[in-house]
C-alpha cells in the first residue's frame, strides 16, 4: 500500500472510458463499496464532481482511501464481477441480501418406480425437476397435495427396495405400494406421469385423461378399477379448490415488487410456474439507508438471478432500464429473458398482489421489532446494561460424553442472526466434561476477538450453573477480555422454564426473573435456540460416528462399497440385520467379503 495520500484528481485522470468493476476501499484495506461502468472514468468522478450526493455516499467517500478498478469487455461482464465481489467481499455500503444457496424442488426420481421427494442442490440429469418453489412449505404442501391424488412413494431407496409389506402411508391412502405391486407397474407409471402432467400446471389435462380412463374402466366392467379413477378425480377437484392462485395460460414467470413504509423496505418474490402461483418469499436487504427503491431492486436482480435459474420473464414493481443484465441472464439461462413493468390484465394482478404481501410482510417485521425492542429495554434494565445490543449465546451437547458439540448462536439488531451461528466440534477432552468443552469452545471463539477479527459481544449466556460460568471468566481473563459481560442461565431446583437462575460475576445471589418478564422471554429464546442448534449438531456428528466407524473397520471395505451398501438397506441398521446372501447381492460385495461383514457386525 501506498503511503502517498489518495489524490482522486490523478486518479481520475487515469482511468480510461471502457467498462469495468471499482472496488473503493478504506485505510485498512476494507472494502467500502463495489460497483459497475459502461464507462469507468465517468462512473467513478461522479462521486467527486456531483454536490448534491446522499449523505450516506458522502460519508463512504470521505473514507475512500484508494479505490482499485477492473477493466472488461462489456457492461454485462462487469456486472457478473461486480455481483460475484460483493457476494464474496460484503462492503458495508452495498446494498445486501442474504444469499440462499439454492431454492427447493419438487422432485420425480428417474428409477423405474420414481420416487416423489423435495430436493435442493443441483440438479441430475436422471431426475425430473419442477419448480423452483420459493420455500420449503409451499413446496412440501404441494407434495402432500399430490400424495392425496396419486399416491406416489416417497421413500428413500434404501427402504423401498427392502419392503416385504406395506407401510402406514399405503395404510393411510398416501400411497399405493408399488414397493410390494399391491399397484402395476403401468398404472403406476401413468399416476407419475399424470403428477408431472399436474406440477406443470396442466389441471385440464390431468382431469381429462383421468376421466377418459375411468368411462373405459366402466364400460369395460372393471368397476374397482373405475371407482378408484372416480376416487382421483374427485381428490383432483378438493386440490384445485386449496391449489395455489391459477391464470388459465401456462406462463413461467417472478414478480418482483419492492414497498417502502416508514423508512423499512422489503422486496417480496412471487413465483408463478406453469400458471400457478407457487408462492411468495420475501427480503430485507442490509444497508439500505438513504438507497432509493430502484438501486435495491437492480440489485436484487443482479445478486438473486446471476448464477441461478430464470424464468422467461421477470415482472417489476419499478421500471429497470438494464440491457446488460438482460442480456447476461438471456445468456446464462440459454432461452430469452424480458424483465417488464408496464403489464395489464393478470399479470397486473400478480403485482399487485406481490405489493400487498409486501407490505403485510413489513408491518409483521415491524410488530415483531417492536416486541423484540420490548424485551432487549428490559433485559437491558434488569442488567444495568444501557447500551446491550449484541448477545451470544453457549451450549454444550453429547450423550454420555460421545460426540461432544458446542454451539455459539447470536443475537444481534434485534433479531437472531443464523447466518453469524458456529458450532465446534470438541475433542481432546475427557468424555463428558462440559468444563472443558465450554473452556475449548469459548476459546476458539474468542481467540479471533483478542487477535481484532469479528465482532464483540455486548453480553455472553453461558447455559449452565456456576462452574460453567466460572471456567467462562477464567477464559475470558486469559484473553484479556474480562470486560465483556457475562451470565449463566442455570435450568433452577426444578428444572422447568420460568424458573432459570441468572449467576453472574462477582454476585453471589442468583437473580431469578418472573415467568412473564419480557427480559426473561429474551434470555429463552437466545437460550433456546443456542440449545436447539448444539443437540442438532450432536446429533448429525453422532449419526456420521456410528454410521461410517463400524463399516470403516472392516478391511476390503472400501467409501464406495460402505457408500453401496448403505444406500442398498437404507442406513447401519439395515446392513446389520441383512444376511450374508443379503449382503452379496450389493454391487461390489463378494460372498468372501459379505461373510467378512456379517461375521464382524455381529
Amino acid at each position: 500500500m501506498s503511503d502517498q495520500p489518495f489524490d482522486p484528481k490523478s486518479f481520475l485522470a487515469s482511468l480510461p472510458l471502457q467498462p469495468g468493476v471499482y472496488r473503493m476501499l478504506d485505510e485498512a484495506g476494507q472494502v467500502l463499496y463495489v460497483g459497475k461502468a459502461n464507462q469507468l472514468k465517468k462512473r467513478v468522478s461522479s462521486y467527486f464532481q456531483i454536490s448534491n450526493l446522499s449523505p450516506r455516499i458522502r460519508l463512504m467517500v470521505s473514507h475512500i482511501a484508494r479505490i482499485e478498478v477492473t477493466v472488461t469487455r462489456s457492461e454485462a461482464e462487469a456486472l457478473l464481477l461486480e455481483n460475484n465481489l460483493i457476494k464474496s467481499l460484503k462492503p458495508r455500503y452495498n446494498i445486501l441480501f442474504r444469499d440462499d444457496k439454492s431454492y427447493p424442488y419438487i422432485v420425480l426420481t428417474g428409477s423405474p418406480s420414481p420416487r416423489l421427494t423435495y430436493y435442493r442442490g443441483t440438479t441430475d440429469k436422471r431426475h425430473q425437476y419442477f419448480g423452483p418453489y420459493p420455500n420449503a412449505q409451499a413446496a412440501k404442501e404441494s407434495i402432500n397435495l399430490l400424495q392425496k391424488v396419486f399416491r406416489l412413494r416417497t421413500c428413500e431407496e434404501g427402504v423401498f427396495n427392502n419392503r416385504t409389506r406395506p407401510c402406514l402411508l399405503h395404510q393411510i391412502h398416501r400411497c399405493s405400494a408399488p414397493c410390494v405391486g399391491i399397484i402395476s407397474a403401468e398404472d403406476y407409471a401413468t399416476d407419475v406421469r399424470n403428477a408431472g402432467l399436474l406440477l406443470l400446471g396442466k389441471h385440464d389435462e390431468v382431469e381429462k385423461r383421468l376421466r377418459m380412463a375411468m368411462e373405459q374402466a366402466a364400460e369395460t366392467l372393471h368397476y374397482e378399477k373405475a371407482a378408484a379413477l372416480r376416487d382421483q378425480l374427485q381428490a383432483l377437484h378438493t386440490v384445485q379448490e386449496k391449489q395455489f392462485v391459477e391464470s388459465g395460460r401456462d406462463t413461467d414467470a417472478d414478480i418482483v415488487a419492492v414497498v417502502e413504509a416508514e423508512g423499512a423496505l422489503c422486496l417480496n418474490l412471487a413465483v408463478v410456474r406453469g400458471g400457478r402461483h407457487l408462492g411468495d418469499k420475501q427480503f430485507f436487504p442490509a444497508n439500505v439507508h438513504g438507497q432509493d427503491s430502484v438501486e435495491v431492486l437492480e440489485a436484487f436482480l443482479a445478486q438473486h438471478y446471476l448464477e441461478r435459474s430464470v424464468p422467461p420473464l421477470i415482472i417489476t414493481s419499478i421500471e429497470v432500464s438494464d440491457e446488460a443484465l438482460e442480456q447476461l441472464l438471456t445468456e446464462q439461462a440459454g432461452h430469452k429473458v424480458q424483465i417488464r413493468h408496464a403489464v395489464t390484465g393478470e399479470r397486473r394482478q400478480w403485482l399487485e398482489m406481490a405489493q400487498a404481501n409486501a407490505l403485510l410482510a413489513l408491518q409483521r417485521q415491524a410488530g415483531l421489532e417492536a416486541g423484540q425492542s420490548l424485551r432487549l429495554d428490559a433485559l437491558r434494565e434488569i442488567l444495568a446494561l444501557p447500551d446491550l445490543k449484541r448477545i451470544e449465546c453457549f451450549d454444550i451437547s453429547h450423550t454420555m460424553g460421545e460426540a461432544t458439540v458446542a454451539s455459539c448462536v447470536v443475537y444481534d439488531d434485534l433479531a437472531i442472526r443464523p447466518q453469524e451461528y458456529r458450532r465446534y466440534n470438541i475433542s481432546g477432552i475427557t468424555p463428558g466434561d462440559d468444563y472443558a468443552a465450554m473452556r475449548q469452545a469459548l476459546t476458539r471463539r474468542y481467540q479471533k476477538l483478542q487477535a481484532g477479527e469479528g465482532k464483540r459481544p455486548d453480553l455472553i449466556l453461558i447455559d449452565g450453573g456456576a462452574g460453567q460460568l466460572g471456567v467462562a471468566m477464567e477464559v475470558m481473563g486469559e484473553l484479556g477480555l474480562s470486560d465483556i459481560n457475562l451470565v449463566g442461565v442455570a435450568k433452577g431446583v426444578e428444572r422447568k422454564a420460568g424458573m432459570e437462575q441468572l449467576l453472574r460475576p462477582g454476585i453471589e445471589k442468583s437473580l431469578q426473573l418472573p415467568p412473564d418478564s419480557p427480559s426473561l422471554h429474551l434470555i429463552q429464546q437466545v437460550r433456546d435456540e443456542a440449545h436447539r442448534f448444539a443437540i442438532s449438531g450432536h446429533r448429525a456428528r453422532r449419526a456420521k460416528a456410528r454410521t461410517t466407524s463400524s463399516l470403516e473397520d472392516i478391511e476390503g471395505v472400501g467409501e464406495k462399497r460402505r457408500r453401496n451398501l448403505l444406500t442398498h438397506f437404507g442406513g447401519l441398521k439395515g446392513v446389520q440385520q441383512a444376511s450374508v446372501d443379503e449382503l452379496a447381492r450389493v454391487e461390489g460385495i463378494s460372498p468372501a467379503l459379505a461373510e467378512k461383514i456379517y461375521q464382524y457386525l455381529h
